[in-house]
């Protein structure tokens, strides 16, 4: 269970940084009270994660070596894909990601009560960090690892790395966003996904 936990821990952590979800909670709690934005977003990341999680014990249906093959492959396809991004991205590669978490958050705004109440701004940052979250690689992810580990240690894990991320968005977000190195972070995310993938591997063959 522990070695679930820290692996969930880790892999939220490094990924969720810089991402889309992680801006959209920033710029809200430029605009309304941090309380509310960290609530809404923590809730719908924490469903999403005990969803993956769901999806992810219901692969363990099939016979255990696929599975785990599979969790190993995953985890490397998605290691050098993100090494292989991360040699092509530019300086503006997080303003990008800033303009679009932007722009979700203007088109949302436009649908709220001229009355901002703590229960419209909790779902306004639920529904925008859910449906952002939505077939992201940290999802998918999640899902490979429950699937061959502790469930209860990934989930647990997971979602302790959403509720960090999420609080440094919402604290400390003016400052992050100027400052986040998105080449940096998704390197780092690459290398972790390729030592997962080493460890499975690993597991794999001396099992």
């Amino acid at each position: 269970m522990l070695t679930a936990f820290t692996a969930g821990l880790l892999l939220i952590t490094v990924s969720e940084l810089g991402d889309k979800t992680f801006f959209i909670a920033a710029i809200l709690a430029m605009r309304h009270p941090r309380r509310w934005v960290f609530v809404g977003a923590v809730a719908a990341l924490a469903l999403m994660t005990i969803l993956s999680v769901l999806f992810g014990q219901a692969a363990t249906l099939l016979p255990a070596v696929y599975v785990h093959w599979a969790k190993v492959l995953l985890f490397m396809g998605f290691g050098f894909k993100l090494l292989y991004n991360a040699s092509q991205m530019t300086d503006q590669a997080c303003v990008e990601e800033q303009q679009e978490a932007l722009m979700a958050v203007k088109q949302a705004e436009e649908k709220l009560p001229k009355r901002h109440t703590p229960f419209a701004i909790v779902t306004e940052a639920f529904g925008l960090t859910f449906l952002a979250e939505w077939g992201d690689r940290t999802q998918i992810a999640t899902i490979a690892l429950a699937a061959a580990n502790n469930p209860i240690g990934v989930a647990l894990g997971a979602i302790l790395g959403h509720a960090v991320c999420a609080a440094i968005a919402v604290v400390c977000g003016r400052m992050v966003c100027g400052r986040i190195s998105e080449r940096t972070i998704t390197m780092l995310g690459g290398t972790l996904f390729l030592i997962f993938a080493a460890v499975g591997l690993y597991e794999l063959l001396h099992a």
